[in-house]
């Protein structure tokens, strides 16, 4: 694994970058534009930047004034204080599918000292129940500016890309090319599949280690398309291995543990077991440990893997 990278500054780079090629790019902030790293793009682009205030509601709806004027809009706040403006996305947005991208950063517990009320355990779940609406969890910051570019070049439709506070590993291949559906297998195995997104796609590739000096061929598959869902990677996974370990940074309830439970029950039946956030919210703490308290681990990966193949 190469140098660590937070997707978000890889999320602020990109869309500087692509601000030069794409002229109908704007960005929109919720007075967060120094976290979200949108002020590198509003330093590039200040006539193509909206600063909309602490107000996530009207932020939603002037990116889609901006969308339905020819414009691509990518509105970013943090993932959490963006559930303030849902019904906008509902019904403005996502009921029009109109083509602004969330990219939404600060997700999951490693936010940190910032606490519960900060910390969005629940949006991949709340976005994903909506119509037309695509659901993105880049794994590294390679991951983060290659499916922003797929975005970019395929618009038809809302999107939600799912960014971290912390530095993440570099996972993805040299040459790795984003495409949306379609799952990255990171490490092949035989015996036990584990299929993650976010950062846990590099904990779950720590669990597959652990598990080779065990014995145990275990395979990573980087789920960074939640919606849609790459089924037949799922699929393979279920009638290939003795059964399914999902590691997401998310709550176990509606997120990519309940979209690859729906496949399996759905097409091939084998044992599934969930990490990430359990039925809680979290607390304020250091990030790393935070992870840890919360079981966002490679041991608890390895410990869902030893008791499916256990049964098996």
């Amino acid at each position: 694994m190469a140098d660590k990278v937070a997707t978000r500054v890889a999320y602020g780079e990109a869309l500087a970058a692509l601000g030069e090629r794409y002229p109908q790019i704007v960005a929109l902030d919720a007075d967060l534009s120094k976290s979200t790293m949108t002020v590198t793009f509003a330093k590039k682009f200040p006539d193509r930047f909206f600063q909309m205030g602490i107000a996530e509601a009207d932020m939603v709806d002037t990116a889609a004034g901006l969308a339905t004027c020819g414009k691509l809009p990518f509105a970013s706040s943090f993932a959490v204080f963006a559930s303030r403006g849902w019904e906008q996305i509902r019904n403005i947005v996502a009921r029009a599918k109109l083509p602004v991208v969330f990219a939404l950063t600060h997700a999951g517990v490693s936010v940190g000292e910032d606490g519960a009320s900060a910390q969005a355990n629940e949006d991949i779940a709340i976005f994903r129940v909506l119509p037309y609406m695509r659901v993105i969890v880049p794994a590294d910051g390679p991951e983060t500016k290659s499916c922003l570019e797929y975005l970019v070049t395929h618009v038809d439709g809302p999107a939600f890309v799912r960014l971290g506070r912390e530095k993440v590993p570099v996972v993805c291949p040299d040459g790795y090319k984003f495409e949306l559906g379609k799952a990255l297998t990171v490490r092949g195995g035989k015996d036990i599949s584990i299929i993650a997104c976010g950062v846990m796609v590099s904990i779950a590739l720590q669990a597959a280690e652990m598990l080779a000096a065990k014995g145990v061929d275990a395979r990573v598959i980087n789920m960074a398309s939640i919606k849609p869902i790459d089924r037949d990677a799922i699929v393979a996974a279920a009638s290939e291995t003795a059964g399914i370990v999902t590691a997401e940074e998310h709550s176990v309830i509606g997120g990519l543990g309940g979209a690859v439970a729906e496949v399996v029950a759905e097409t091939h039946p084998c044992p599934i077991r969930r990490v990430g956030m359990a039925d809680k919210f979290g607390e304020s703490g250091a990030p790393a440990e935070l992870m840890k308290k919360y079981e966002h681990t490679p041991e608890k990966i390895v410990e869902f893997a030893e008791t499916i193949l256990k049964k098996s």
